[in-house]
């Protein structure tokens, strides 16, 4: 596996601002694109069923850049993405997920949370590790670690990763794949199965790839625009 090279970050450096000029799409176009948008965006669905067609790797590639794009607290950046194809590994992370979904499935999550699963049809048996041709593993860095083992903390982690988790499904569905945010509890068994460092704390496991020819989801509605947008 590919060691990420080593990121320095600039703490307690001087404010320096630079120009930023974009060039200011006119109204008639911005209403165009963001109506385009909310429909290819409508039509996103979380999928448990995949292809193991190979996908296009560089467009796995891109997407993780854009979600490296978000905003960070004090842009620290405090996520690390690995993008796991060997199929040795995706059995293994498979195997330990779903050991501890079937203690989960058991009892551990609580007969709300079951009851709460229950219209998604979702089990302790999880193909989609195994099936989809990929799998991002997305860790969270607790705080910055030094080759020398000098730590620095890191601010706003969990609002940092989910924004930049929200943005890697975006870039995702907008270039013609298909995922689902799978988030087995407990998730240690991914920092011993990928050999990630103790600052690095796991966020999500997403499987990527097409969806199969008999994809089914659940017959799920989403709230309206009127039912989420409060305008003062």
């Amino acid at each position: 596996m590919s060691i990420p090279t080593q990121w320095t970050p600039t703490h307690g450096d001087a404010y320096r601002p630079v120009p930023y000029r974009p060039e200011r799409m006119s109204a008639a176009e911005s209403l165009v694109r963001a109506a385009e948008l909310r429909e290819r965006m409508g039509r996103r669905r979380t999928v448990r069923q995949f292809s193991p067609d190979p996908v296009p790797e560089q467009v796995v590639r891109d997407a993780i850049a854009c979600a490296a794009t978000a905003p960070s607290g004090a842009h620290q950046q405090p996520w690390t993405f690995v993008l796991v194809k060997d199929p040795g590994v995706r059995r293994r992370i498979r195997a330990a997920a779903e050991e501890e979904e079937q203690l989960s499935y058991a009892g551990r999550l609580g007969e709300e949370w079951l009851e709460a699963l229950r219209p998604l049809g979702t089990d302790e048996v999880k193909p989609h590790l195994t099936d989809a041709p990929a799998l991002i593993v997305v860790f969270q860095q607790r705080y910055w670690l030094g080759e020398g083992g000098e730590k620095r903390k890191h601010y706003y982690v969990d609002e940092s990763v989910g924004i930049a988790v929200g943005m890697l499904l975006s870039a995702l569905h907008l270039s013609g794949l298909a995922a689902l945010v799978h988030t087995p509890s407990p998730m240690r068994f991914l920092s011993e199965v990928l050999g990630r460092p103790v600052n690095e704390k796991a966020f999500a496991v997403i499987p990527v790839g097409y969806p199969a020819p008999d994809c089914e989801v659940p017959d799920l509605v989403r709230k309206s625009l009127g039912q989420v947008l409060v305008e003062v």
